[in-house]
């Protein structure tokens, strides 16, 4: 199959709705039927202020980056990107044209684009 892989960045003290915006666009996710997301904590970063943020012993609480990221359709890519913008999200991402499918894939999985 082809599509495309979608990666939001978002610092992890991040709130929408009062909810941590990782946590959000997970939500939002699976709500819409995607087949799954995932996110991650970086250990350093910095973005456009330019300052970086590392991970040490004592914790920079909320202020790591984190990374949302997804592998689906260019269908539901669109209606992620739409979503966040009728939200009022104001989000880095990157979207970059992916193939996917999977191994062996069992009745849950669905055959894919070898079936």
């Amino acid at each position: 199959m082809h599509g495309a892989f979608l990666r939001f960045y978002v610092h992890e003290g991040e709130r929408h709705h009062g909810i941590l915006l990782w946590e959000w666009l997970l939500e939002q996710a699976n709500r819409m039927g995607l087949r799954g997301g995932s996110a991650f904590r970086a250990m350093a970063g910095f973005g456009r202020h330019h300052t970086l943020h590392a991970s040490h012993f004592f914790e920079l609480g909320g202020e790591l980056p984190i990374e949302v990221e997804f592998i689906v359709s260019d269908e539901e890519a669109d209606a992620l990107l739409d979503l966040t913008k009728r939200e009022g999200v104001r989000v880095f991402y990157a979207r970059i044209p992916a193939s996917f499918d999977v191994v062996n894939p069992d009745d849950a999985n669905g055959a894919g684009s070898r079936g």
